[in-house]
């Protein structure tokens, strides 16, 4: 089964600075996780509070999402929804920084979301699937099923963020996401 975890790049450095790989498709290979990403995407929120997601897509369209922070610093949290998971139903999060380079890897069968802890905070993420909006779903960022403990109240959100509906297994999928086990 695949599990969500913190990736921290090695970096080599000397006088001039530091390299250091975000991704290699041996390495990943070499601990399960995927290696086939279709998309990468950014984000910039110019406002500290503001709430992105918590975002997924349903089978056949479920992505991993591979997220990095490159400027300012964010509350990532990720949810598992997947059923017959030994987690399912709890919640991770981690500060992702510019400055602590640590990525976030979130399996298929994930909601994940992000709150800005500093403005103009700019992410990069890849993903395995290409959006499919048929398949997205989303929680609601409060939603009381899952308790999630954000540092700050959300100064930003989007309409549709903000108005998913409470947790119920058919609308969000729990049948579909129990094949991602």
């Amino acid at each position: 089964m695949e599990t969500a975890r913190l990736i921290e790049p090695e970096p080599r450095g000397d006088s001039r600075g530091f390299f250091a790989r975000i991704y290699c498709g041996d390495e990943f290979a070499a601990e399960g996780l995927e290696t086939d990403f279709v998309q990468v995407n950014n984000s910039l929120s110019a406002q500290a509070g503001t709430l992105r997601g918590m975002h997924y897509q349903l089978p056949p369209a479920a992505e991993v999402k591979l997220v990095r922070c490159i400027r300012g610093s964010l509350w990532d949290c990720i949810v598992d929804l997947r059923p017959n998971s030994p987690t399912s139903g709890k919640w991770f999060a981690a500060e992702l920084s510019a400055e602590n380079r640590l990525m976030m890897y979130v399996p298929r069968g994930f909601a994940h979301g992000f709150i800005t802890l500093t403005e103009d905070t700019e992410v990069i993420y890849m993903v395995s699937a290409a959006y499919a909006p048929q398949s997205e779903r989303g929680l609601r960022w409060n939603d009381p099923a899952f308790g999630i403990e954000w540092p700050r109240q959300p100064m930003e959100i989007s309409e549709k963020d903000a108005s998913w509906p409470d947790f119920d297994p058919a609308f969000h999928g729990a049948e579909h996401l129990r094949v991602l086990v």
